[in-house]
């Protein structure tokens, strides 16, 4: 029997990279996302016609949606993916990630448990409720050889690595009370197609593309883990198939690169791949801005443990990656161009402390 597995928020960028990988192996997707402005049909074109995707429109905090969607399809697992994810928009509207990112969770959480508590032994033996977070949920590092691993101690910064943060802690409760069979990850940060033009990368990308000032915070030294989006949803698989129940698992390319290194290069693929009119570099865009409140240091993962246990390891460097990243945004104006004309021109974000 094919396995049923609900994903939410499978049409945001990891999870519609997780969706694709799964649906392209066979498995069965009920794929449940709010379609808020970052949720795009769009980027599941590709399986769009697939027999085994069905995209509902709806609510995570939905409980009696989403219990009715666990029964009817008879799900054998969850993969919790849907959230409110970036740093500069919970700095101007915090009350919608606690609402999605905590208050959302919950009533997953309520409602995966009474649908376990209602299934028969063996299924409930093989049910995982796989909740995706964040490295940002750590603090941040400071400029030296340490990395996050599982036992680094919470200490968020933003309201968004807050309110992940409180999701977290949830998960563990619901197991550690409830039993309900929970894996958990936390991962660097994502890169690759699809990503929604309000992060670092595709916005450098878009802006380069139309000439535009390539923003960056400060002075360019913050320093991130960087991993290709379809390395990570393999990684996901794998704990969602082989983690062990009650474990989490830090999921990190091992890519570390300043703000501005990362800027950088893609200016220099650009330079080969798009040169510029007037034979300038694509460098010449860039423009130091005022940094954004409470922006952490540096991130670093040790993924030592889902290699160790899983096997996994990540198969595209951050060159490699980023080169296909910056070919496909070259190939695929039919994707982004409606929201750089719509719901997102590239404007700043984050700015405001109070």
């Amino acid at each position: 029997m094919t396995q049923t597995i609900l994903v939410t928020g499978g049409a945001g960028f990891i999870g519609s990279a997780v969706v694709r990988h799964l649906v392209r192996k066979g498995v069965r997707v009920i794929n449940l996302d709010k379609l808020t402005y970052a949720g795009n049909p769009e980027s599941l074109r590709e399986i769009a016609n697939a027999s085994n995707h069905r995209l509902v429109e709806g609510d995570i905090c939905d409980s009696q949606l989403v219990l009715g969607l666990l029964r009817e399809e008879q799900v054998s697992g969850i993969m919790h993916l849907a959230a409110e994810s970036h740093v500069d928009r919970s700095i101007d509207g915090p009350g919608a990630f606690v609402e999605t990112n905590v208050v959302g969770t919950f009533r997953l959480l309520d409602a995966a448990l009474e649908y376990w508590r209602g299934m028969d032994d063996e299924k409930r033996d093989d049910f995982r409720f796989h909740h995706v977070s964040t490295d940002e949920v750590f603090g941040d590092l400071p400029f030296d050889d340490t990395r996050f691993t599982e036992e680094t101690p919470y200490a968020p910064s933003s309201p968004y690595s807050a309110s992940k943060a409180a999701s977290d802690h949830f998960v563990r409760a619901w197991y550690e009370t409830y039993g309900l069979p929970v894996v958990l990850s936390n991962c660097s940060n994502n890169f690759g197609p699809y990503h929604f033009p309000e992060k670092l990368i595709p916005l450098t990308i878009l802006n380069a593309i139309e000439g535009k000032p390539l923003p960056v915070y400060g002075t360019g030294e913050n320093v991130r883990d960087w991993l290709y989006v379809e390395d990570h949803a393999r990684a996901l698989e794998l704990v969602f198939t082989r983690g062990k129940v009650g474990q989490s698992y830090n999921v990190g390319g091992g890519q570390e690169r300043t703000n501005l290194q990362v800027v950088e290069a893609i200016c220099d693929v650009l330079d080969e791949r798009e040169p510029r009119a007037e034979g300038t570099s694509h460098r010449d865009l860039i423009s130091f801005v005022t940094d954004r409140p409470g922006h952490d240091r540096r991130y670093a993962i040790d993924a030592s443990k889902i290699t160790r246990e899983l096997g996994w390891t990540p198969e595209e460097t951050f060159e490699s990656g980023l080169a296909k990243t910056i070919d496909w945004y070259l190939a695929n104006e039919w994707w982004w161009g409606p929201i750089r004309s719509g719901r997102y021109a590239g404007e700043r974000l984050g700015t405001s402390r109070g």
